[in-house]
């Protein structure tokens, strides 16, 4: 592993626990040679909106927000959420609900599950979905349950509990685009500043991925860690949460990481939805 100079690199990522056990062995300093971290939690469209204004090192975005941020920032290619059978759901009261001209809550029109959810809406609604509300994540499925909204967007553990709500699952986003590309589901990135230079970029790369493996390899010792900031998740979901989104594209995004990623952004743009990527705007570092 390259050896990095030992500044040390202000960071921001989700109290999810799948990014506390990626980060875990990072964080703590038990990778030899990595920097120390100055960690911030914060939700993910909080670090969106860090990237976008160029504040802190190192941050874990959505891949929706990379055409925005690529001049500034650096894709990593390690430590980010892609996979398959991980995708955001679309939640309603009844189940089979016709969703022309309805009201969608999502967390954030600037996210993953976002453009998943209108490209798969252009596919299947040809009417076009009504007015989209932005609410705080943990109120959506409440939201639906409720009536104050005909459909929630929603993601990570509520695929595992929305049903204590009494909703009902009416599409996969994940599913529609697996089906229509055969490509994995580009969640969350992690990106760095470019002016930390190419050594430290290349390092920090060596060091997250360090720090993947020695999660991997001893799971028991990011528990701590983990359920610290998932207090009021139950355990097992938190493993359930933990087996889905880190996997072999958190060690290296490698070719099918890449092409999902350009994937999604070069058709989110044909749509309209963000700007169009420039042909290096991908490359590491």
């Amino acid at each position: 592993m390259t050896t990095l100079d030992q500044r040390t690199l202000r960071i921001a990522y989700s109290p999810c626990p799948n990014d506390t056990f990626v980060f875990d062995a990072l964080a703590h300093g038990r990778i030899p040679g990595a920097p120390a971290l100055d960690v911030a939690f914060a939700d993910i469209d909080v670090t969106n909106g860090m990237a976008e204004r160029g504040e802190l090192d190192v941050l874990k975005v959505s891949y929706a927000v990379l055409p925005y941020v690529l001049d500034e920032y650096a894709l990593l290619p390690c430590g980010g959420a892609l996979g398959r059978g991980c995708g955001p759901l679309v939640l309603t009261r009844e189940a089979g609900t016709d969703l022309t001209g309805r009201t969608v809550a999502v967390p954030s029109e600037k996210s993953t599950a976002y453009l998943l959810f209108r490209l798969w809406a252009a596919d299947v609604v040809p009417g076009g979905v009504g007015e989209i509300v932005v609410m705080p994540f943990h109120e959506i499925m409440p939201a639906v349950r409720d009536g104050k909204v005909d459909a929630g967007l929603v993601i990570h553990e509520a695929r595992f509990t929305y049903r204590n709500y009494g909703l009902h699952k009416l599409a996969d986003m994940g599913e529609h685009w697996e089906e229509t590309t055969g490509l994995p589901i580009p969640l969350g990135a992690i990106l760095a500043r470019r002016s930390l230079g190419e050594e430290t970029l290349t390092g920090l790369a060596d060091a997250i991925r360090a720090s993947v493996r020695a999660a991997w390899d001893d799971p028991e010792a990011s528990r701590p860690y983990v359920m610290e900031h998932a207090q009021e998740m139950d355990p097992a979901v938190a493993d359930q949460h933990i087996g889905l989104y880190v996997n072999e594209f958190t060690a290296d995004l490698g070719e099918d990481g890449y092409a999902a990623v350009r994937g999604l952004l070069t058709r989110a743009a044909a749509e309209g939805l963000v700007p169009p990527l420039g042909p290096d705007a991908l490359r590491f570092p």
